[in-house]
Parts: structure tokens; C-alpha cells; sequence
């Protein structure tokens, strides 16, 4: 293992590695106005949910690396404490990238990136009519974290509306995220998809307690068939009967292929034997 030693590594550099190894990464399409009633629009990866009651979304449009300037979107959001945050489809990636062009303040990069403006229900930032999901928020907080190049500048938003495009709900009315197909920043210039070839699910724990890996019969535990992600599956039962378990890779091999479509208890049936 390479270790990193944070206080002679370039900020660039450092920067390219966080962007990486943190990924991927929810894209928060931001739609902010100034006091002249100017909008802007602006992409920030550095985004997630973090509270539900209440509804908060944090991003942070961090100062530039190379420079140490700060975005339009920090300067808006000074003036104007609110904000429109649009999730980012695979549809419109391009048109995100593009949004994201260092352009004279004043330029509206709705305009420039093709993006449709409407009028929120409670801000005065614009909502962004391609985005699958819209959210109208009031700033609470702005928390710098530094004065240098790469300081993030967290903005608190507390979600005072949302908007969902019909064509992406599901038919219990929820958000559907195969018809979303949201994407993922990763490092460089990379992005990922989130659509059916690459969704799959991952049963939850049990309520009650699985017995763990190390609870497994050691032929189990010891296979050079069965993965980690394999052995946590057969792990996550609430109680595993005496048996006499197959150590023949070949039965390995079966079990592998049940437990990669999440059919744990045939999964143990083959390793006891019985099928």
C-alpha cells in the first residue's frame, strides 16, 4: 500500500485523487439568480442528501485550484440565499458539461447549454425543465472551509419543494431510477451510468442478526471459489443448521453462480449436497 503525505502533495494532485477514489459521485445541477436578476447555472459533484427531517441537500462549489477564485454560483447564493438543484440524466450530460463553462458573469448558461427555464413555485431561481427531478431550496448556511485554492464552501439547503417529471415515476408514483438513468462523476473525465445493464440490488441485512463470515463452516470460509461479496451473502441468514459442507470447487463453482442471482438458500442446498 502507497501511502500520501498530504502536506508536500500539489493541490492538483490531491484534488485528482479525492475526484477518483471518491466515486462516483451525485451531480447537483445548480440554478441560482443575482440581485440584478441575472440566472446562472452551474454543475457541482460535491452533493449529497444528509438530512430527511428536514430536508437537507449539501453542495459545495469549492474556490478554484488554480487561481483560488470563487464560482458565480457562491457569488449568487451570497445575494440571493436560495436555489434550484436539478439531478443530472444521462440525457443531458453533455448539456451539463457544457453548463459548466467558466463564461463572463452575467452570461446565462441556460441559454448556452440549452437548457429550458420556468419559473419555481417559492424562489426566484429558474427550475431547470430537462432535469427528471427539481428541488426549490432556501440557503440556511454557507461554511467555508478554508481560504485557499480547492476550500470547499458548504451550502446548506433546506428542500422546499419538488418538482418530478411524470415520464420518471414508477407506477406507485415513486421516482423510478431505471427511467432516469441518472449518471455518477468519477475521476477526470470519466462518468457513469445508472440504467439497467449495471443496476442490481443487494438484499439488506437482516432485522434480526446474520451469523457473519466467521461464524461460516471453515471450508466455506477458506474456498478459492467463493468472493467476499459470495461468503457475506451465505452470511446474512439468522441461523445455520449442522450439516456436512461441500469442499469440492466444482460445487463452489454452482453455489457461485446462485448467489450471484441472489438465490442464497439454493445456494446452501448445493453446499450441503443436496442439489
Amino acid at each position: 500500500m502507497i501511502s500520501f503525505d498530504l502536506k508536500s502533495i500539489k493541490p492538483a494532485v490531491l484534488q485528482a485523487i479525492l475526484q477518483t477514489a471518491v466515486a462516483p459521485r451525485p451531480i447537483a445541477l445548480a440554478s441560482t439568480i443575482d440581485s440584478k436578476g441575472n440566472p446562472n447555472l452551474s454543475p457541482y459533484s460535491f452533493f449529497n442528501i444528509f438530512s430527511t427531517v428536514p430536508p437537507i441537500l449539501i453542495f459545495s462549489p469549492s474556490r478554484r485550484v488554480r487561481d483560488n477564485s470563487i464560482k458565480h454560483t457562491l457569488e449568487n447564493i451570497e445575494e440571493i440565499p436560495e436555489v434550484v438543484i436539478g439531478n443530472v440524466s444521462y440525457s443531458i450530460v453533455q448539456q451539463t458539461s457544457l453548463s459548466s463553462t467558466e463564461y463572463e458573469k452575467g452570461v446565462n448558461e441556460f441559454t448556452k447549454a440549452g437548457f429550458t427555464m420556468k419559473d419555481a413555485n417559492l424562489i426566484r431561481p429558474k427550475l431547470i425543465m430537462e432535469c427528471p427531478v427539481n428541488f426549490e431550496c432556501k440557503v440556511l448556511e454557507v461554511k467555508k472551509l478554508g481560504d485557499n485554492g480547492g476550500a470547499g464552501n458548504l451550502v446548506i439547503c433546506e428542500i422546499l419543494t419538488i418538482h418530478i417529471q411524470e415520464a420518471y415515476l414508477d407506477d406507485t408514483g415513486m421516482p423510478d431510477l431505471y427511467s432516469m438513468n441518472l449518471v455518477g462523476r468519477l475521476g477526470g473525465n470519466l462518468y457513469s451510468t445508472n440504467d439497467e445493464r449495471n443496476l442490481f440490488e443487494v438484499p439488506k441485512p437482516l432485522v434480526t442478526k446474520g451469523i457473519g463470515i466467521d461464524s461460516l463452516p471453515e471450508n466455506i470460509k477458506k474456498s478459492k471459489i467463493l468472493s467476499g461479496n459470495d461468503l457475506a451473502l451465505l452470511a446474512n441468514i439468522e441461523t445455520l443448521h449442522p450439516g456436512n459442507f461441500s469442499s469440492d470447487e466444482k460445487v463452489h463453482l454452482k453455489a457461485k453462480g446462485l448467489l450471484e442471482n441472489s438465490e442464497v438458500q439454493a445456494a446452501w442446498e448445493v453446499l450441503r449436497g443436496n442439489s
